[in-house]
């Protein structure tokens, strides 16, 4: 009956029951930063997937449709929340049609004026795309070391109770020392699939950023090339 009352202590649940409430703090802190990030790692992978393939379709219809009739039909329905560049393009061609309409802007005041909305769009989105990876980084650098602190508590417990025994054996230390260890090995579960949707995410991320930019001087020149279109034609009417 001892040695089965010693072998149930000896579970990895039996441990955790078993220890002390700092190390127990510790391991819930872990266990519930190990569970948002994995939330994280779930939700932020599915908008990267939905925004990477609006905007490839997106980017098909921008260079095979016409222009007025992109931004036409974009103001009259209502765009999913993950449809980054064609957000960018509304905002940026609306604020071409309004600084157009005013007769005394210059090209470079239009153009100017388009690329300042364009870089706020962008800003926005890239805002959104980096949403909750600040959290997986600090989890995925920080859970290794609060798992170890934990260790280090119950460790050093482990050696207070020592002075208490008359003789030291093994079985005295060993559960001590294991309940102490499964702190880091928590750590190290909640730390290692952070770090890497992190920098997965961050590199997909910075992918989708450098598409903006480059989509953002693609309109622009479209948008310079039909602004010299029309001078032209305005002064061989003259």
């Amino acid at each position: 009956m001892q040695n089965q009352a010693h072998l149930e202590h000896m579970t990895v649940w039996g441990l955790v029951s078993e220890a002390s409430l700092v190390v127990q703090a510790v391991m819930l802190y872990l266990v519930l930063a190990s569970l948002i990030s994995w939330y994280l790692i779930v939700q932020r992978g599915g908008v990267l997937r939905r925004t990477e393939a609006l905007a490839k379709d997106f980017l098909k219809r921008f260079r095979s449709d016409e222009t007025g009739a992109l931004y036409r039909a974009g103001v009259q329905q209502e765009l999913p929340a993950d449809a980054a560049l064609q957000r960018i393009f509304l905002a940026g061609y609306q604020s071409f049609s309004q600084l157009q309409a005013h007769a005394g802007n210059s090209t470079e005041t239009v153009l100017d004026g388009v690329e300042r909305s364009l870089a706020v769009a962008i800003a926005e989105q890239e805002e959104r795309l980096e949403k909750g990876l600040p959290f997986l980084a600090t989890v995925g650098s920080v859970s290794p070391y609060i798992g170890l602190f934990g260790t280090v508590w119950g460790i050093m417990n482990s050696f207070l109770g020592l002075s208490q025994v008359q003789q030291a054996t093994l079985s005295t230390v060993a559960p001590g020392i294991a309940e102490a260890l499964i702190a880091t090995a928590i750590g190290l579960f909640a730390a290692i699939p952070a770090v890497m949707a992190y920098n997965r995410f961050s590199a997909r991320s910075q992918t989708l950023i450098a598409r903006y930019y480059a989509f953002a001087n693609e309109l622009q020149g479209r948008l310079h090339r039909r602004l010299n279109g029309v001078g032209a034609g305005m002064a061989a009417a003259a």
